[in-house]
Parts: structure tokens; sequence; C-alpha cells
């Protein structure tokens, strides 16, 4: 018998891309459960199962940096409580060093939809009742249509929760309306603009030489640094929540049309974001 959850949670977070660097990410996961019916007459109890997964998603995937451990363009230190990596991507580097809870590092040579899956089954089965005999996991990225996106990673200093974490991001649409009339030329500048961003806050600037840009924080989880090229990266004067993001893109919208009235919708990941007039 086969159970199934179909969008059970969404999971946002960044990882390393062998050619494109730091990828803000969002996915939506969906599950299987092949098994033998117990006494109930069930496969599992979907509060189970929901409760299983969706803690994991959250403690493992969500909000993290995922790096693949396998691939050849990782150099890897693991310390005691950190752990600091330099990533190769083209003729280009990045490098990290966080509170190891914040980043996952993944048994593949690369990280995708696949992969990503097939780890986090092997994770998942001590935790399921014995009553599962196959468990599929299912990652998916929100159908969008022609809608513009983004890719954009961030870390917010000042969050008592897992967005303080200095690398993780979202993959987000973004809808712009100008006087009025929604101008898709303009949702598709900023998405080409922030294709597969860093935002930084200019307050958290550590280093800025041979064209790498650094930022760096104390927050309650610990220490974060990251170094990237600075033409990944854009500096807002501000905190990189959803609400500044909206507020960001509006004011440079009115910036090059003064005359003109604008109204941003930023999303951040999936169904939620921040709505700002201008």
């Amino acid at each position: 018998m086969l159970l199934f959850v179909d969008e059970l949670t969404n999971v946002d977070f960044s990882f390393l891309h062998p050619d494109r660097g730091l990828l803000g990410e969002t996915w939506l996961a969906s599950t299987e459960l092949d098994g033998a019916l117990d006494e109930q007459g069930m496969v599992c109890d979907f509060g189970i199962v929901k409760k299983t997964l969706r803690n994991w998603l959250d403690e493992t995937l969500d909000h993290c940096l995922l790096v693949p451990r396998h691939s050849p363009k990782l150099t890897l230190l693991e310390e005691d409580e950190y752990i600091s990596l330099r990533w190769r991507f083209g003729d280009q580097e990045l490098s990290c060093r966080s509170p190891a809870q914040a980043i996952t590092l993944i048994d593949a040579t690369e990280i995708n939809a696949e992969s990503v899956a097939e780890w986090s089954i092997q994770q998942l089965r001590a935790l399921l009742p014995n009553t599962i005999e196959r468990l599929s996991l299912d990652f998916s990225t929100e159908a969008l249509g022609d809608d513009a996106f983004y890719h954009y990673s961030h870390g917010l200093k000042k969050h008592a929760g897992n967005c303080q974490r200095i690398a993780h991001g979202h993959r987000s649409r973004i809808q712009i309306w100008r006087n009025g009339i929604r101008d898709k030329s303009l949702e598709q500048s900023w998405a080409q603009r922030w294709y597969d961003i860093y935002l930084g806050s200019d307050f958290d600037l550590s280093g800025d030489q041979n064209g790498q840009l650094s930022f760096a924080y104390q927050s309650d989880q610990g220490h974060f640094d990251i170094s990237l090229p600075a033409k990944c990266c854009e500096l807002l004067p501000t905190d990189t929540t959803v609400e500044w993001i909206a507020c960001y893109i509006a004011g440079q919208l009115q910036k090059a049309e003064p005359d003109a009235s604008f109204k941003v919708r930023a999303f951040e990941g999936i169904g939620k974001g921040a709505v700002y007039q201008v």
C-alpha cells in the first residue's frame, strides 16, 4: 500500500553550484511511503509522517547552506563547532566560515533535487515506523508560469531564529506596478539583476579588495564570515529582510523615474513577502 503527502512543506536554503556559485533556492517537498497495513488499517499515521518529516527537513535543510562533500571544487575544514570552506566556480572563488549547525554536508558531488533526496532518505529511514518498507522524497520548485523570479542569499544577524545564518536563501518571484499598471519588463530587469545575488548589509561589510566583498557578524548562534566576488553581491543600506528588500527595489525604481509611482510585491520563497509603494 502506498501513502503519499503532496507538498508536505517547503525548504528555503542556499547551496554551492559548480558554475553559478552561491545560489538561494526554495523547494517544495513531497513524499511517498510504501508499506504493509497495521492493525488500524493504516501504513502509517499521517500525523506522525508529517511531524517527523517536517521536523527533520526544518532542522537539516531549511535555512542551511547545502554543500556537496565530495565535489573536487570544495576545500573543507571541519573544526570543533565550526565549518570553514572554499568553493571554486569557473575562475572565481567564495569562502565561508559558519557554526556547523548552519551548514549541511551532503554525501554527493553536486547539489540537486535528486542527490539531496537520495541522501535525505538515507537519514530518514531510521526515524520512521518499521511498517514503512520504502520511502521516496521529491523536491520540486514552485510553478511560476511566466512570472519573473530571482535567487538570492543573505543573512539576518538580528534574527532570533535560523534566518541569522549568513548563507541561506530563497527562490522568489517579483511583481512591480508602474503608475498602477503591471510592468513585466521591470520585473524581468530585476530578475536579471539579481539572478544569483548575495544581498549584504553595508554595515556588515568587513572587507573590499581584489574584487571580493567580505561580510562578517556575530549573532546568537555564533560568528559568521563569508567572502564572494563583488559582482555576485549587492549592498543594501539596511538589513536584508523582505520588507527592506521591497523598500529598496521601490526606491531604486523611483530614483530612476522620480515622476512615476511604483508598487513592489517582493516574495520571500513561496507564498509570503512584503509590499511597498512609493
